[in-house]
């Protein structure tokens, strides 16, 4: 699928679109509801826009339940069993007419007496279409020249819930109603007429136009669809469970607001167009179990002649009134299918718990190597079971360590310390006289509320400073703000010059770093100075 790209400065969100008939000159916020609300603040969409974040899913035993219970899949099962041993069907592979009553009634679509409503037979078409596309049924011809369709290898093993198979099947049918979303609701009607009256009765070059702007326009709508599935997905994954469910209008807004900007109210017509837009497209996908969607009131567009359409004031929508213009939820099945494009499209999609299969070691050095991780459930996921005392020793153990990333390493292992609990504890006191572990471990004992812990030698405490503060350094990325907060909190009394004379002095491979960031970034310009001149003995002495 095509990587997703947040809207340049100026850039509208669908030229041409059909006219906006949502009001256009209210509040964003108002209309569709605040961003902070479904867990989007601006550090949220920052990041989201760089990486693809792990997401959770369920195991795959479950994610083939659930694809077995999308309706129209199970109807295509059900058609595939009833083709048994075999079913006449047209030149074109479809159902011929007097099977097509019969086969709506098998799929509860219509009476089992009396009349069959054309809309049945035509969902029963629709069902039978996707056996063939996913080779459920296979098409033949007899010797006598008779048209018809038998059920294909695939079928048993789905029917018997295998979820290689069954997810296989259901990720081809996704596929295609993906691809079929785009090419039924590409263009805005106004567009289709011009087109269509372009393109047969106009000339060479002008039916040649014609076809290129409706390809053009093909492509347009499914990079919006694209687009939109990976900003659920991303959003999906950073929000809160049972917080998952975005209004169509936040959605919109994230594809169309410029990146770093506040919405404004010149926006508001482009979110609305880029609503309209997905909405079919959204509920083809919900068919098949890709979303949950709530589509547009269609009652909103219903503007009677000398009316205007109805505008909301300035007080806030109630729930129930912003949801009448659109809610979307990506299901599991949804992340699921969307994870895999996005691998087959060489993304870096990560499950969350990949990196916690292996022992401590491999599980410290996965986190910290990862830029596209969350460490605090790689850590759940890990010790999750596991006996806290064996767990807690091989974590400190796999701490240790003067390389690029140690000072990360040990932040995280006290970090995994805090899922294991005061359990941990005899572990944890073994380490109490470890030049490396000794400061951070007598730390967690006192938060622990021990009072028994002996107070580190001069050296240990120093050297712990250096290392707590390179470890923020690593895990930020230089992030200033956060840096000044822990900066505020650091040991320096009275005397700045003698303290950092000890400083530069700690046998640390990050001890000059961590005064040259001191140094930068201490609002108090004497203690700044301080750290400069000490940043620059640490870097003399090697």
């Amino acid at each position: 699928m095509a990587g997703r790209r947040r809207k340049n400065g100026g850039a509208s969100a669908g030229e041409g679109a059909a006219e906006a008939v949502l009001p256009a000159d209210m509040e964003l916020q108002d209309l569709y509801g605040a961003f902070a609300a479904h867990g989007l603040d601006d550090e949220d969409l920052d990041d989201a826009a760089v990486l693809v974040p792990p997401v959770k899913l369920p195991a795959e035993q479950e994610l083939a339940e659930q694809a077995k219970a999308v309706p129209m899949f199970g109807y295509a099962l059900a058609l595939a069993r009833w083709a048994a041993p075999h079913r006449v069907v047209d030149e074109f592979g479809d159902l011929v007419e007097e099977d097509r009553a019969p086969a709506a009634r098998l799929l509860g679509l219509a009476p089992a007496e009396g009349e069959v409503p054309e809309e049945a037979e035509v969902e029963a078409l629709r069902a039978w279409s996707l056996a063939c596309d996913l080779d459920l049924v296979e098409l033949g011809t007899t010797k006598d020249g008779e048209h018809v369709a038998v059920p294909g290898p695939d079928l048993e093993p789905a029917e018997q819930g295998d979820p290689e198979t069954v997810l296989e099947l259901w990720l081809t049918a996704a596929g295609i109603v993906r691809e079929l979303a785009v090419e039924a609701d590409s263009l805005p009607e106004e567009e289709e007429e011009e087109a269509e009256e372009a393109a047969p009765e106009g000339g060479g070059d002008e039916d040649e136009d014609g076809l290129n702007e409706v390809e053009e326009a093909r492509d347009a709508a499914a990079e919006l669809l694209d687009e939109a599935l990976q900003v659920l997905y991303e959003t999906t994954a950073f929000a809160d469970p049972g917080n998952e469910t975005v209004p169509l209008g936040v959605l919109a807004a994230l594809l169309v607001v410029p990146e770093g900007e506040e919405p404004s109210e010149e926006l508001l017509g482009d979110i609305t167009d880029v609503m309209v837009a997905l909405d079919p497209m959204l509920g083809d996908l919900a068919e098949l179990g890709l979303l949950d969607y709530r589509p547009i009131d269609p009652e909103l567009f219903d503007e009677e002649e000398g009316e205007e359409p109805a505008v909301v004031g300035e007080e806030a929508l109630d729930e129930e009134e912003s949801a009448r213009f659109g809610l979307v939820r990506l299901t599991p099945l949804g992340q699921y299918g969307i994870r895999q494009w996005l691998l087959e499209d060489g993304y870096d999609a990560p499950l969350v718990g990949e990196l916690a299969q292996g022992d401590a070691a491999e599980l410290l050095r996965g986190v910290c190597e990862s830029a596209n991780v969350l460490p605090e459930e790689e850590l759940r996921v890990w010790v999750a079971g596991r006996e806290p005392v064996p767990a807690a020793r091989e974590l400190l153990a796999a701490a240790r360590g003067d390389d690029a990333y140690g000072p990360l390493r040990r932040m995280l292992c006290f970090s995994a310390l805090n899922l294991l609990g005061a359990d941990a504890e005899p572990a944890v006191r073994e380490v109490l006289d470890d030049r490396e572990l000794g400061g951070s471990a007598r730390a967690w004992l006192s938060a622990l509320g021990a009072t028994d812990v002996p107070v580190p030698d001069r050296a240990m405490a120093l050297w712990t400073v250096v290392d707590t503060f390179a470890a923020q350094l690593l895990d930020s990325g230089g992030d200033a703000a956060l840096l000044r907060e822990l900066i505020t909190d650091l040991p320096v009394k009275g005397d700045p010059a003698a303290w950092f004379g000890e400083l530069w002095r700690v046998d640390h491979p990050y001890t000059a770093d961590v005064l040259e960031a001191i140094g930068e970034l201490h609002t108090d310009r004497a203690l700044a100075k301080e750290a400069r001149k000490a940043a620059f003995k640490a870097r003399s002495k090697g």
